[in-house]
């Protein structure tokens, strides 16, 4: 015997029409904004990491990136994140075995990636990283990454965001570098 529900009004209707009617709505071919947004809400990040460099006027390279991270057997939705956005790469990450779409081209960033979440805007506490990310990458592209000034109040806001991960270096010794360097 096929399972049966009742709908608000008091209705039968088999359960089995309404698990498919649902399905086919959950599994749209294209991926809108706000499907992209959510997703990754959930499952993205605004890392904004930093790579010492000595032959850089503050001592440090600042790389901002997006990124989202799925096993193997969701590799289809980050091709498709990729294809609506039409930047960015797809790598696999052997230190936890994912695949990640990511996005580093500071130009990129700035011209596909954060006008899209400006549109359409993250629901979370991952909305407040963004806009501090928002903030690195406006500081960057005005050169103030070149700067002792500038580059400390990008560590600082680098710093201030939820993503942090593992970081190599903590903020009081990159603020060392940089102020060694004193441009």
């Amino acid at each position: 015997m096929e399972p049966v529900t009742t709908d608000p009004k008091g209705e039968s209707r088999s359960l089995s029409a309404n698990t498919s009617a649902l399905a086919t709505e959950r599994r749209p071919t294209e991926i809108t904004e706000a499907y992209v947004t959510g997703f990754v809400d959930g499952e993205g990040s605004f890392p904004v990491s930093f790579n010492r460099r000595p032959s850089l006027a503050t001592g440090l390279e600042v790389r901002p990136s997006f990124s989202v991270s799925q096993h193997e057997r969701n590799l289809e939705i980050l091709q498709k994140i990729l294809t609506f956005f039409r930047c960015g790469n797809i790598r696999f990450d052997r230190h936890d075995q994912t695949y990640k779409y990511e996005v580093r081209s500071l130009e990129d960033l700035w011209e596909s990636i954060i006008p899209h979440f400006k549109r359409t805007p993250l629901q979370t506490s991952k909305a407040k990283d963004f806009e501090r990310f928002v903030e690195v990458c406006s500081l960057m592209r005005e050169d103030r990454h070149r700067s002792s000034e500038g580059m400390e109040q990008i560590l600082s806001l680098a710093y201030s965001m939820n993503n942090l991960g593992a970081r190599r270096l903590e903020l009081p010794d990159l603020l060392q570098i940089v102020r060694k360097m004193k441009v």
